[in-house]
């Protein structure tokens, strides 16, 4: 833990310094998602784009162009080594052993390579795109937007003296502290890592990550990173994402099949993975939509996720939907992942643990961290509650310059763009978040409708 990350970042040799260390230098789930599609979908070609959702910071004119070929091709050089592909192999994730198979390591190690890329600029935005098979192509997406965070941050650090860079790290690790001492012996409090994807570096993410562990104890559950679970013996987190669902719709032949299609998903992953790993994803396409129709079996499911909703309303209709199918609540898991920090957090696991009642005013919340503070209650949750805690986790330096700018953090994605020939859509429950050609994000509003939708702001 004693890391001088003013001087590491002064004295940075960047060639001998590579932001992607490791092909498991990546989400966990991503590694979960390959198997699912090596095994479903190995022919099925695909696209993933870079997109900017905040065209204030322009990448083309910050990041060097040949850092970044640089950065992509040493990540296409890159091999599974082999003690990473024996704790794949050995590991227990999630309670269980050999979650993957010995055909999948195999091809991890013989068989698997990234796909090309194609890089421009235009109009001050960086025009990244990656096209192959979906196996080859589904891996960038973290990589990719790893370094070009990083790479942003990297041209920040150039600027500042090494005495600025000391007060950058110093009251970056400040904030850091009084967001752990918050969170510090909160009953029952579940907290994990997801910020890899829009990390300040990894240098900082690997120390942030063994803070967590080192103040929060039990309370950290894990990280999302494969890299660093593997390498500092953490629990690794995740199931799946979006992407998979947005592959099966644009591969529907007729809207029947694009409207169960968000349920064939489903069935598939619980073939692939013996009915483990049972995490709902539902905003793809709307949360509300998903929920209505889905068949009943999608109610033993083990939890929920909730990344574009407002996790409380999420959460309180993923309790309402489950009594309605007559499932206990108390036995399920529900997971927010939409730019939290330590307030919403700390809000969240009030209202979800039963410190607080359902829609309880801000003082009310106050109040409510005060007796999380003090264990001075007795917790009866209504829903087993985690939180994942990305961007403002990993790259939280907002003010933190000596010089007041370019350190907050990017509001950047990496997104299936097509599938078998197809454009990939996503609605999500925050119309701001959609994504894909406008035509298509209105045919696809016509067929799941928008009811539950809302617009919020889009902080990370």
């Amino acid at each position: 833990m004693i890391l001088n990350l003013a001087r590491r970042a002064h004295n940075h040799n960047w060639e001998l310094d590579p932001i992607v260390r490791s092909l498991l230098d990546t989400d966990f789930y991503k590694l979960l998602m390959l198997q699912f599609i090596w095994k479903n979908f190995p022919q099925t070609p695909a696209t993933f784009s870079l997109v900017n959702r905040g065209t204030e910071i322009r990448f083309a004119d910050v990041v060097d162009a040949d850092e970044l070929r640089a950065q992509l091709d040493h990540v296409a050089e890159l091999h599974f080594y082999k003690s990473e592909l024996v704790w794949l192999a050995g590991n227990t994730f999630y309670g269980r052993r050999g979650i993957f198979e010995p055909a999948f390591l195999d091809w991890l190690e013989h068989g698997f390579r990234l796909s090309p890329w194609e890089l421009s600029a235009e109009d001050g935005q960086l025009a990244l795109t990656f096209h192959g098979l979906w196996p080859e192509t589904t891996l960038w997406e973290i990589y990719a937007l790893s370094i070009v965070s990083e790479l942003r941050t990297r041209a920040g650090l150039r600027r500042l003296s090494e005495l600025e860079l000391d007060i950058l790290y110093a009251r970056a690790k400040s904030r850091l502290w009084d967001k752990m001492a918050r969170l510090r012996g909160v009953p029952l409090l579940r907290v994990s890592d997801f910020g890899t994807r829009r990390r300040h570096s990894f240098l900082w993410q690997e120390y942030v990550v063994q803070a967590m562990g080192d103040v929060l104890g039990p309370a950290f559950s894990g990280t999302s990173n494969a890299y660093l679970a593997y390498k500092h013996d953490f629990e690794a987190i995740g199931t799946n994402a979006h992407e998979i669902p947005m592959a099966l719709a644009a591969m529907a032949r007729n809207v029947d099949e694009l409207r169960q299609s968000q349920y064939r998903v489903l069935e598939l992953w619980q073939q692939t993975y013996q009915g483990e790993l049972l995490i709902l994803l539902p905003d793809t396409f709307g949360t509300t939509q998903f929920l209505r129709g889905a068949p009943d079996w999608v109610a033993d499911w083990t939890g929920q996720r909730a990344d574009s909703k407002d996790p409380l309303i999420a959460g309180e209709e993923y309790i309402a939907w489950l009594e309605q199918r007559e499932r206990d609540p108390r036995t399920k898991l529900f997971i927010a992942s939409d730019s939290l920090d330590v307030d919403s957090i700390l809000a969240l696991h009030a209202t979800f643990s039963g410190c607080i009642a359902p829609g309880a005013s801000a003082a009310e919340f106050r109040r409510a961290e005060d007796f999380l503070d003090t264990r001075r209650w007795r917790p009866e949750p209504r829903i087993r509650f985690s939180a994942g805690w990305g961007t403002l986790l990993t790259n939280d330096f907002r003010d933190c310059s000596p010089r007041g700018d370019g350190f907050d953090p990017p509001r950047v994605v990496c997104k299936l763009q097509d599938a078998g020939g197809c454009p990939a859509i996503k609605l999500s429950d925050n119309p701001d978040k959609a994504l894909g050609p406008a035509a298509e994000i209105e045919r696809y509003r016509r067929v799941f409708g928008t009811e539950g939708f809302a617009r919020q702001p889009i902080r990370t």
